[in-house]
């Protein structure tokens, strides 16, 4: 028997949110694939610490400096995705880590997502071969679709 529309959709959509020029494409992305499919979206995006921990030391408020920036260049998209009748429900997760890490243990572990959707971050072939990229390891370490948007 051949599923519906709608059992073969998406329920909970998360998308990873790096800050980064292309972060509205990816965003506005996400949002149409969560309303096209009547889902809850789960935006994340990760502090990255490794920075910060080089560093040694850093000032204690730069963390809710780093996270209300982020928050701040979201709002826009995000009130017009939290007016869209056809999302669910939206949630909003920022932590701060390791990337790799935090976004795998500390956000898709705890949403379980049908689909992930994040950018690809066009990082130069050296930067690539040393880091490798987020698309790439959620190939690798998630059991769900990953939409890459470009």
């Amino acid at each position: 028997m051949p599923a519906s529309y709608r059992e073969l959709g998406y329920k909970k959509v998360f998308v990873s949110l790096d800050g980064s020029e292309q972060q509205d494409k990816v965003f506005s992305r996400a949002i149409a694939v969560a309303a096209n499919n009547h889902a809850e979206l789960y935006v994340g995006h990760v502090i990255d610490s490794t920075a910060l921990e080089t560093a040694g030391t850093y000032p204690v408020d730069l963390i809710s400096g780093l996270e209300k920036a982020f928050r701040d260049s979201i709002a826009a998209r995000l009130a017009d995705a939290q007016a869209n009748p056809d999302i669910l429900g939206i949630e909003v997760m920022v932590k701060t880590g390791r990337i790799r890490e935090t976004l795998k243990d500390e956000m898709l572990d705890l949403v379980n997502p049908d689909l992930v959707i994040c950018g690809a971050r066009g990082l130069s072939s050296i930067k690539y071969a040393l880091l490798g990229s987020i698309s790439t390891f959620l190939l690798r370490n998630t059991d769900c679709d990953i939409l890459v948007v470009k």
